[in-house]
């Protein structure tokens, strides 16, 4: 069995993505916290702006987690965890709290998941468009 190697999630496309993110933001009258992790969840780039809402920080952190746990956009994930949805006890089962609003998007490369990006301090759609035009970047 062979396996192709995926180049990880750099400091640099960390950067990119967190600089793509907040000139969306900012384009938009907005100021956001981004936050990005690699495949294994580790803190590769964060930026929290003292204008933002204070637990934007958080947010945008367990977003990304979240994005980066279930390999989905945050903003897919809403119903699943409803009562009666796929997810509804998921949240109480695992170490650290997710957050199933939008904003929060993994990163793939060569069709693998490399790490997640998320976005807090807007309102959820435009969470979700400022880290979908920061994926979008690193492309």
């Amino acid at each position: 069995m062979s396996t192709t190697a995926v180049a990880p999630l750099t400091i640099e496309d960390a950067e990119l993505l967190v600089a793509t993110a907040r000139r969306a933001a900012e384009d938009a009258g907005v100021t956001v916290s981004v936050t990005v992790l690699d495949a294994g969840g580790h803190l590769l780039a964060f930026r929290r702006d003292d204008r933002a809402v204070m637990i934007s920080g958080e947010t945008s952190t367990r977003k990304a987690y979240t994005a980066l746990q279930l390999n989905a956009p945050t903003a897919d994930l809403v119903d699943a965890v409803q009562p009666g949805g796929l997810f509804h006890t998921l949240p109480t089962a695992l170490d650290r709290p997710l957050l199933f609003i939008a904003g929060g998007l993994p990163v793939h490369r060569d069709g693998r998941l490399i790490g997640a990006i998320g976005v807090g301090g807007g309102a959820p759609e435009q969470d979700h468009g400022f880290a979908t035009a920061a994926v979008q970047a690193l492309a």
